[in-house]
């Protein structure tokens, strides 16, 4: 795709290419998925939840894009072929993945069973190698594939009770630049490191539990803004996209331009004085 000329929004088209979007039943799945299929892509939605996929489907449909459902635990090592296979029937190949299904509590590592690691550990970083080593031959194969994976500030931010989920995000970005070598140069890998976006799984746990850390988050970011989940979408259409091409193996921060090397306590102390401080600066006569 490298040297070619035209219209510089077509750089950014998808057209007929089939693209694989999990945790597309709803937040930057869901998202990333209509925004896919609004450029062309015929998209696959993946998730555990048949209705929530399903709706999405129904979205991208009804503006005339094409879709199909697939329900499945991704952690199941098998998943992966089932998935691949539904696509290559429907649409007979597969040129673009987006590892977005993900997450995982937050809990003090005194507390935290064996299942929860295991839990962590399965969806944020075997599920994304199981899909990716089923998906990898069929693009190798059509000569010019992209992955992108969502990863998460924590994979850097040090934070209490995150280690297993920070540590499968950690994991997952290290694949990432590992599968880029690998599957090269037919296959781009790379990867979005995601900072706080205000998914239904955010509204519902971390600003519906803690009032006032919206704000206090806010203030820490440059772009004074949590994310949405189209700020993530369209970072992986870049990504998945010809305007793309020489890029691979790199981690994108999309996250307002937080520096996640320091660890969550620090960013929230210090939005709390940035609150404090402008709140007197707008109190003097």
């Amino acid at each position: 795709m490298s040297g070619s000329t035209g219209n510089v929004l077509d750089a950014f088209r998808l057209d007929d290419r089939v693209a694989i979007v999990t945790g597309s039943g709803r937040g930057i799945g869901a998202e990333t998925a209509k925004v896919f299929a609004e450029v062309g892509a015929r998209v696959v939605c993946v998730a555990r939840t048949a209705e929530q996929i399903e709706a999405t489907v129904a979205q991208i449909e009804s503006v005339g894009g094409e879709g199909l459902a697939v329900a499945c635990d991704l952690t199941d090592p098998e998943a992966g072929d089932r998935v691949v296979a539904a696509t290559v029937e429907r649409f007979g190949g597969v040129d673009l993945l987006v590892n977005n299904a993900g997450g995982g509590g937050h809990m003090p590592t005194k507390y935290a069973a064996d299942e929860h690691f295991e839990a962590a550990i399965g969806l944020n970083f075997r599920a994304p190698f199981y899909l990716t080593r089923a998906v990898a031959p069929h693009m190798k194969a059509r000569g010019d594939g992209a992955v992108v994976n969502i990863s998460s500030g924590f994979s850097r931010a040090a934070n209490v009770g995150s280690i297993p989920y920070g540590g499968a995000k950690a994991a997952l970005e290290q694949m990432t630049r590992m599968m880029a070598m690998e599957y090269a140069p037919e296959v781009r890998v790379n990867a979005i490191r995601v900072g706080a976006v205000t998914t239904e799984n955010m509204r519902e746990n971390l600003l519906a539990r803690n009032p006032g850390i919206g704000e206090k988050l806010e203030a820490w970011t440059p772009r004074a803004r949590l994310g949405e989940p189209r700020d993530i979408a369209l970072a992986a259409l870049y990504l998945c996209s010809p305007a793309a091409d020489y890029v691979t193996a790199r981690i994108l921060p999309v996250d307002g331009g937080v520096v996640l090397e320091r660890s969550a306590t620090e960013i929230i102390d210090r939005a709390e004085r940035l609150a404090e401080e402008g709140a007197a600066e707008r109190s003097e006569p």
